[in-house]
């Protein structure tokens, strides 16, 4: 059996006149979370993200909530980016590329990433309505921007199909959660070398 390079865990503090968060991850878990960012929704959907790509999340938000959500979603999504690059640290030995349709009633979405130390988020996703309860839609958008451009990852999430705004929110969250597990994953024939002939992805 291969075994991880280091105890592959990151933990972030991050505190600004907006927010204040904690989070503490591992890459190497079973998709335990303890999340509480003040908002209902967006807890669930950082509770399939973390089920789904079996990393471990502990995820503490204090936000502006009395002005709206945008500041405790996107500045969650810094966080947590910051601690998975932490956490893969040189990136040795990982899969490094994943891609997945992931299914969900009458939705598709395909998410499909690269673990490059390069930041970009390709969002091709419409909601039909604004609010998804009392969550603003366009606000995971501004997740998955943020978590990207801090983890250094490419990230290309395509919602081919749905009606019902839950379900396409739902299957963006666990389709990327799937492939950050299939990519994160330490490829047992390269287990102590970069994926990549430059020799760095950090």
């Amino acid at each position: 059996m291969v075994q991880n390079q280091h105890d592959r865990k990151g933990e972030i503090s991050r505190k600004t006149n907006e927010t204040d968060i904690s989070v503490t991850i591992d890459v190497d878990g079973s998709g335990m979370s303890t999340i509480t960012t003040g908002i209902g929704f967006f807890d669930h959907m950082l509770e399939q993200l973390s089920r789904h790509s079996l990393i471990d999340m502990k995820i503490s938000t204090k936000g502006d909530l009395h002005i709206d959500d945008h500041h405790s979603v996107e500045d969650t999504g810094i966080a947590l980016g910051l601690a998975l690059s932490k956490a893969l640290g040189e990136r040795r030995g990982i899969v490094r590329y994943a891609s997945l349709d992931l299914a969900m009633d009458e939705t598709l979405t395909r998410a499909a990433i690269d673990v490059s130390g390069r930041p970009f988020l390709v969002w091709n996703v419409d909601f039909t309505s604004p609010k998804i309860g009392t969550f603003d839609s366009e606000l995971c958008r501004e997740f998955f921007q943020a978590f990207a451009q801090h983890a250094g990852i490419t990230l290309h999430v395509t919602n081919i199909y749905g009606a019902n705004n839950h379900h396409i929110a739902e299957t963006c969250f666990k389709a990327v959660a799937r492939v950050l597990r299939m990519a994160t994953e330490i490829d047992p024939r390269q287990a102590d070398r970069i994926p990549s002939t430059k020799g760095t992805l950090a």
